[in-house]
């Protein structure tokens, strides 16, 4: 939340403009970065719009949360406000949507979208926009879990007439979602009237709100049996609902009428791209349409195995890999989702593969051959390989040699590390993946983040936080080297070694050994905590406390990180893989392990000087003794 004050207090800053300033630099202070244009327009527009229509409706003591995050995620609703119900008498919540649009028009074919000239794709249909964010809010602050209908929504076009957006009515409306027009201003103040009420301040409510536990997150594989088999276990929220949607209206002009479309859905860690994909699988499999998931990821394959298909053959079949394509006839499926696309390949072919087998076909072209709807979701950032080429240029001019129409869907918001843009932010200028040089983190209410003094000392901490019930993993760059795996029975070799103390990598099989989990499950099994898992094992999946090793690849000498290719163990770097390359991947991969921590993130290094420049950038965050529970 970027300001919080009564109704006519908001009014009267707005009238002195301090109001603005105010946004600037609380939204500076909570995301690293400053506002653009168009946002502090829409503040200096829309704001005054909304204050105008509370004190008009004698609501100058309902209080007033502009720019509300929602919990456990970077989303904001534009404002929410908090007061008394004029008949119950208990708190009553109202998410306003505000926009500024004069004109807007439903999709044709899925009115739960719509076109308005200022955007080049599609976007939410705003009623569907604020009831999304009202079911989030009742799903995840403990405020309102109980009681849903304390929370309603209401979007507010201040500038649009029922001529240029009436049609957007054209979806169902009810107490989470309901549109108010510029010429019909009247009626919302009306219902601002029947749910606020104007004889109690809102103050007390909105501290009740605020206070709200935040339920824990629905972890991406603790719900995927559910979302798989059963119903849709995740809210997605705007753009997520847009590429779903397109996704589901792609299928449907499919089979209407024998053609191809691509989608590609880019966003970056967090983004809820899994998500999108598993809500896409389960819709699809309850609608009986062929369709299947594909990653490059065998952690990530076989867990989706385990957890969504644990007592389920056909459903475990839903889950493969992007080189199960090789032989497929074309167009056999209706849909093929390809989750972490980032990690597709040249080629499916390896050593393994019989000669009969190798077409010498590009592993982008097959996925594109199999469906009649391939779909593929990534993150250009987080290729941590050589040979991998998932990159949107790549799949647009692929699609472009077929004549395919390619629609691509950015995705803004981020769930992951607890919503926190300003921490994500931090991560890339820390390891100069965006220009401007590492900046020092300051705190805010969404990501922990801490230096510790030792690996002992983090390994400390992460356990007390997992006595507490949170779970925690400790990950390394590929910095140490790794031993054959034991027999069973014997211990695990402790290769990652730093100073007194030691620990062994994950396991690289498919079987448990010494009560340590197999490979692919080591992010998700709470037995995964006593081994240093890789950037291979961790990628793809989160956890609430992330300890991250960063290794001797990676340090910090005077005024840059250097990057040093011979103190990495990773097998995947070839004497022939450039200098260039090398250096982006090991970035790429301490980005990926730094950005697994849903609740909190300790960072250590192996380096001296490094060590320093952590302190440096954590200030007043590295005494973890301080910080135990």
């Amino acid at each position: 939340m970027l300001f919080r004050a009564s109704a006519a207090s908001v009014a009267a800053m707005v009238l002195d403009s301090s109001l603005y300033l105010h946004l600037n630099e609380q939204f500076t202070h909570m995301h690293g970065y400053r506002p653009s244009p168009s946002e502090v327009r829409s503040w200096q527009r829309s704001i005054p719009a909304l204050t105008a229509a509370l004190n008009d409706a004698g609501l100058g003591d309902v209080e007033v949360m502009l720019e509300y995050a929602l919990p456990l995620n970077s989303k904001r609703a534009d404002a929410v406000l908090a007061g008394v119900h004029p008949v119950t008498g208990d708190p009553s919540y109202v998410v306003v949507e505000l926009k500024q649009w004069s004109q807007a028009e439903p999709d044709e074919e899925d009115p739960a979208l719509c076109h308005v000239d200022a955007y080049p794709h599609p976007v939410l249909n705003p009623i569907e926009q604020v009831r999304r964010y009202c079911e989030y809010l009742v799903n995840f602050n403990g405020a309102v879990a109980e009681h849903p209908r304390r929370v309603t929504g209401a979007t507010f076009l201040h500038n649009a007439t029922e001529f240029g957006v009436g049609g957007l009515r054209g979806i169902e409306t009810d107490g989470h979602g309901r549109l108010f027009t510029g010429d019909r201003r009247g009626e919302f103040l009306d219902h601002l009237r029947a749910r606020l009420s104007d004889r109690h301040p809102g103050a007390r409510a909105a501290d009740e709100l605020l206070a709200g536990k935040a339920v824990p997150s629905k972890q991406l594989m603790s719900v995927a049996a559910q979302e798989v088999r059963e119903r849709e276990q995740f809210v997605l929220l705007d753009e997520q609902q847009v590429a779903y949607r397109m996704v589901l209206n792609a299928v449907r002009r499919a089979k209407r009428s024998d053609h191809k479309e691509v989608v590609v859905v880019t966003g970056g860690p967090g983004t809820g791209k899994s998500v999108i994909a598993l809500s896409l699988l389960g819709e699809l499999y309850r609608q009986g349409v062929p369709a299947l998931h594909a990653t490059g990821s065998q952690s990530f394959t076989k867990t989706m195995r385990k957890v969504a298909g644990s007592r389920k053959r056909e459903v475990q079949e839903l889950f493969k890999y992007f080189n199960s394509f090789m032989t497929a006839e074309k167009n056999s499926l209706d849909v093929v989702i390809c989750d972490e696309a980032h990690r597709i390949r040249e080629t499916s072919a390896n050593r393994y593969t019989p000669a009969r087998q190798r077409t010498g076909k590009r592993q982008i072209d097959e996925l594109l051959d199999v469906a009649k709807v391939p779909v593929f979701l990534l993150d250009e950032h987080q290729v941590v390989r050589p040979g991998e080429m998932g990159r949107v240029e790549d799949i647009k001019e692929a699609a472009a040699r077929r004549g395919l129409t390619c629609h691509v869907v950015p995705l803004d918001s981020q769930f992951r590390c607890g919503g926190s843009d300003a921490y994500l932010h931090w991560v890339v200028r820390l390891l100069g993946l965006e220009p401007g040089g590492p900046v020092t983190w300051d705190p805010d209410d969404r990501m922990q983040l801490m230096v510790a003094e030792s690996p002992e000392e983090m390994e400390s901490f992460l356990e007390g936080r997992r006595s507490h019930g949170y779970g925690a993993r400790m990950s390394a760059g590929y910095c140490w080297p790794w031993s054959p795996e034991p027999k069973p029975g014997q211990p695990l070799p402790a290769d990652v070694r730093i100073g007194d103390w030691a620990r062994p990598w994950n396991l690289r099989g498919d079987r448990s050994v010494s009560g340590a989990p197999p490979s692919a499950l080591w992010a998700t099994d709470p037995a995964g905590f006593g081994q240093i898992g890789c950037v291979y094992t961790a990628q793809g999946f989160e956890y609430d406390w992330s300890g991250v090793i960063i290794g001797p690849d990676l340090v910090w000498r005077g005024d840059r990180w250097v990057t040093d290719r011979t103190a990495s163990k990773d097998p995947v770097f070839k004497r022939s893989t450039p200098d260039a390359d090398v250096d982006r991947l090991i970035r790429n991969t301490y980005k990926v392990l730094l950005t697994r921590g849903m609740v909190g993130t300790v960072v250590h290094s192996t380096d001296e000087e490094t060590q320093r420049k952590l302190r440096e950038l954590v200030a007043g965050k590295r005494l973890l003794k301080q910080h135990a529970p």
